[in-house]
């Protein structure tokens, strides 16, 4: 296979990613492809959907050997469940899926069509393989059972974001917040007095937490 595009965003780091698609829609960004993938043609009704599938790399995670299972960070980074019961980036093949929402399609003189989309899990640079429209009635199943996800779903943190970091973040800080929330700290780290630092939207963001409560203290511009 080869990448039709790459992803471009404001995350520039694997650390503080959203673990899954769709957490907030404040998390935006594009799809710019390549030359020969980016006609309008290629793209001719697909106007018509509000969410798309995103095939795509686990480019920052390449591995040569396999390992059967995994510690999800969910469950506290010390339980292991099979590679396959999970969405680990470390697979066989480094490949992962995300339904995110089709926000525009542009079409730019220089870049060809453009898709932008919000809800992504991805960071800036991430190849892209393939896209596909979400179709509702084929691909929501309400009555999925969603194993022990449902012991993790829910950890989330409050959030609580300093004047000055307000002021530096301007416009991003709403998003900010919601990317703290998701709390981007190691699971084995639960450092109360530590500050921790997470690369979001051309910010250094620098928070603490504890008990639940993260504070966003300072931004500073990368």
């Amino acid at each position: 296979m080869k990448a039709i595009g790459r992803v471009e965003c404001g995350f520039s780091e694997k650390f503080g990613l959203p673990r899954q698609s769709g957490v907030s829609e404040e998390f935006r960004g594009k799809i710019v492809f390549e030359p020969e993938y980016a006609v309008p043609e290629a793209f001719r009704g697909l106007e018509g959907f509000t969410h798309i599938w995103v095939i795509w790399e686990f480019s920052e995670t390449k591995t040569e050997s396999f390992s059967p299972t995994v510690r999800p960070p969910r469950l506290g980074g010390k339980k292991r469940v099979g590679v396959f019961a999970s969405r680990s980036p470390y697979r066989p093949n480094p490949i992962a899926i995300s339904c995110v929402r089709l926000e525009k399609i542009t079409h730019d003189k220089k870049l060809g069509t453009v898709l932008e989309i919000s809800g992504i899990d991805m960071k800036d640079g991430t190849p892209v393989y393939d896209i596909k429209p979400y179709v509702p009635f084929t691909d929501c199943r309400p009555d999925a059972s969603e194993g022990y996800t449902a012991e993790t779903r829910k950890k989330r943190l409050t959030v609580e974001t300093s004047d000055e970091a307000k002021k530096a973040l301007g416009d991003k800080a709403e998003a900010a917040a919601e990317f703290i929330a998701e709390d981007p700290r190691p699971a084995y780290d639960k450092d109360p007095e530590r500050v921790y630092g997470a690369l979001f939207g051309g910010f250094d963001v620098k928070f603490t937490v504890k008990d639940g409560a993260a504070v966003i203290i300072k931004a500073e511009k990368i």
